[in-house]
C-alpha cells in the first residue's frame, strides 16, 4: 500500500464538517464587520453633521444584527411557532 492510497482511503473515511468555519465566522467576521459599519457610519454622517440620517442608518443596522442573531442561535423556529400561536391560538 503506497501513501497516497493510505491517505485517499483516510480522507474517504473521514466526514467534512462546517463547525470550525460556522465558530470563525461568529467568532470573527460578524464582529470585524460590524466594527467596519459602525466607523463607516460616523465618518459619512458624523462628520457632516447628519445625525439624523447617522440614526436612520443604524437602525438598520440594528434589525441586521436581529436578523444575524436569530441565524446564529437557532431561534428561528421557535420564533415561527410564537407567531403561528398568535393566529391558531
Amino acid at each position: 500500500m503506497t501513501a497516497t492510497s493510505s491517505l485517499i482511503t483516510l480522507v474517504a473515511d473521514t466526514p467534512l464538517k462546517t463547525n470550525n468555519v460556522q465558530a470563525w465566522i461568529t467568532g470573527n467576521l460578524v464582529p470585524l464587520l460590524l466594527l467596519a459599519v459602525a466607523l463607516l457610519l460616523l465618518w459619512l454622517g458624523g462628520g457632516k453633521g447628519d445625525n439624523a440620517g447617522v440614526m436612520r442608518r443604524i437602525g438598520g443596522v440594528i434589525v441586521a444584527l436581529a436578523i444575524i442573531g436569530i441565524a446564529i442561535t437557532g431561534a428561528g423556529v421557535d420564533i415561527g411557532k410564537w407567531l403561528a400561536g398568535l393566529f391558531t391560538g
